[in-house]
């Protein structure tokens, strides 16, 4: 110690010390003026003073602390404490969500599949345990690397692919973690046939609902190794690429592969999530005949485990449970979306027919155009239904209306003319072709309409930056597809053509026409029908056209760089 800082200490003691005597000698003379007059009262203030005094020690070593101790150590303890809460807290307000979302839908297994999936993320974070999930390809040493955790064997262990066939859970305790650890086996990636592909997919969910993932390779990462690994990350998983089977390779060869490891995740996996281990050593020969196992050499594992645990334990159980919670309401809300869907195309197809047998028995063009305008008007108040969206008449007839427009401003009447009597003129005759085409032609609008308003309705009744306009050539261009028009004929013989074939026949011999008896559902169509005589379209406007996780199937591999 230099001899300057040695005599300033020096200095300060012997001048503390004199203080420390002066105050004592002042308190015993003190008490001894105030003892002659009240012991009682000497005694009081002795003990005020001893307690002011302790008071102004303490005070002094608290801010002394406190000043001493870094600002930004300070926040972080506090963010560590509060972020977790926070999250857990929105964690919960989604599950709440999901519970509210899963009245609306009406299928029972897929309502009982969610509930399921809620009740035990809720158990999850009532538990409190974090999960480590162990992943990788098979016959990597997974299931050795569990078992030289927990010290003792708990699964098969085996050189081959498919020893692992469903995921395992096991629990540790580690010195320096305050929270039990939850360890999950995974089925290997990766391996062939179908069974194979299957527990891929299974160890893919488990992978998804990780606080921890350790990924474990046996050698430098193929790019089928590579492709799940980055997937996991961008869904925000944390992951320790671990190389097993380090006692196989030479030291130097050991710290070769490690750092070709560390370049290759360099963008998502820092380089002290990169390390080497032998969860499972091959037999040493001490003597001819004689072999032993060496310990399990898993140190740097264990230590980098309890670090990152340690400090970053609670924000990962956190993360884990929010994106969890997250997932399951967008998996509720696509349940909610197809079911919306289905019950939409129920309503489109039955009032496509309807606009078929209306235009077929009512020839006259503008009766037509009225007829499949009226038949839309009440399809749109539906579909908005369906979609939680309470429209009056009115609306629908403006919504109609002005979607005819479009159609007549975009050409789509004329093309899809064309389009039914190219398709039909190949199983029809020209009369009935001549008859039948703009019934199915109706139909074929009415549907183009209805798929338009459902997008209409899924954008909270928002036709989106492109218009009405870029909706409708959209939904036309869709549904001008060979396979579609072929379908839909067919469709469109059996439920409009055939049931009419008799009457136009009939019609045709004796040269009187007939008057059909109208259709249950066009009766309440009267009314808006003469509702619509009048309206005028205007000249329309024409449109600038506009042409445009994980959870997928595994991409094909591809093993080399």
């Amino acid at each position: 110690m230099p001899l300057p800082r040695l005599l300033t200490i020096v200095l300060a003691v012997s001048f503390i010390l004199g203080m420390v005597i002066w105050l004592i000698d002042a308190i015993l003379r003190l008490y001894s003026q105030v003892a002659w007059t009240s012991p009682f009262l000497a005694n009081i203030v002795i003990l005020l003073v001893i307690g002011v005094l302790a008071l102004l020690i303490a005070t002094f070593f608290y801010y002394f602390n406190l000043a001493n101790q870094p600002k930004d150590t300070a926040a972080k303890k506090r963010r560590r404490i509060k972020l977790p809460e926070q999250k857990n807290e929105t964690a919960a307000a989604n599950l709440q969500a999901v519970r509210r979302q899963m009245q609306q839908i009406q299928d029972q297994v897929a309502q009982k599949a969610l509930l399921e999936k809620t009740r035990l993320i809720e158990a999850q974070l009532q538990r409190g345990n974090l999960n480590l999930v162990v992943f990788g390809t098979g016959a990597a040493g997974k299931t050795s690397l569990v078992n030289a955790l927990l010290g003792q064997i708990q699964g098969e262990v085996a050189p081959t692919m498919g020893t692992t066939i469903a995921g395992e859970k096991y629990y540790l305790y580690l010195d320096g973690v305050s929270r039990d650890l939850e360890i999950t086996d995974t089925p290997g990636i990766l391996e062939a046939g179908v069974r194979g592909t299957e527990r891929e997919t299974a160890a893919r969910q488990l992978a998804t609902e990780a606080d921890l993932l350790l990924f474990v390779v046996d050698n430098d990462l193929r790019q089928s190794e590579y492709e799940p690994l980055r997937a996991l990350a961008k869904i925000g998983k944390r992951s320790l690429l671990i190389l097993n089977k380090a006692d196989l390779y030479p030291p130097d060869e050991v710290a070769v592969l490690l750092q070709t490891l560390r370049q290759r995740v360099k963008a998502f996996i820092p380089p002290e999530d990169v390390l080497a281990i032998a969860a499972r050593p091959q037999d040493v020969a001490i003597q001819p005949g004689l072999l032993i196992r060496p310990e399990p050499e898993i140190e740097p594992l264990v230590k980098r485990l309890v670090a990152v645990l340690r400090s970053d334990g609670d924000d990962l159980m956190a993360d884990n449970i929010l994106l969890q919670s997250q997932r399951l309401g967008e998996e509720a809300r696509q349940i909610i979306e197809q079911q919306r869907q289905r019950e939409a195309m129920k309503i489109i197809d039955r009032y496509q027919w309807i606009g078929a047998g209306a235009i077929a028995v009512t020839p006259l063009p503008v009766i037509d155009l009225l007829a499949t305008t009226a038949i839309n008007a009440q399809m749109v108040v539906e579909i908005g239904r369906v979609y939680g969206c309470e429209i009056d008449g009115d609306r629908g007839k403006e919504l109609a209306i002005s979607l005819g427009k479009t159609f007549v401003g975009l050409g789509i009447v004329k093309g899809a003319v064309e389009l039914m009597a190219q398709a039909m003129q190949l199983q029809l005759t020209t009369y009935i072709i001549g008859k039948a085409i703009q019934g199915v032609t109706a139909a074929y609008l009415t549907r183009i309409a209805g798929k338009s308003f459902i997008q209409y309705f899924r954008q909270d009744q928002d036709w989106g930056d492109g218009g009405v306009a870029q909706v409708v050539e959209q939904q036309f261009q869709l549904s001008r597809k060979d396979e579609f028009i072929q379908a839909f004929v067919k469709q469109a013989i059996a439920k409009v053509v055939e049931p009419l074939e008799d009457f136009w026949g009939k019609e045709t011999a004796e040269n009187t026409p007939e008057q059909l008896e109208p259709l249950p559902e066009l009766e309440n169509l009267i009314t808006l029908e003469e509702e619509l005589i009048e309206a005028t379209l205007p000249e329309p406007e024409v449109y600038q056209s506009r042409y445009a996780d994980w959870h997928s199937p595994p991409p094909q591999r591809q093993d080399d760089w």
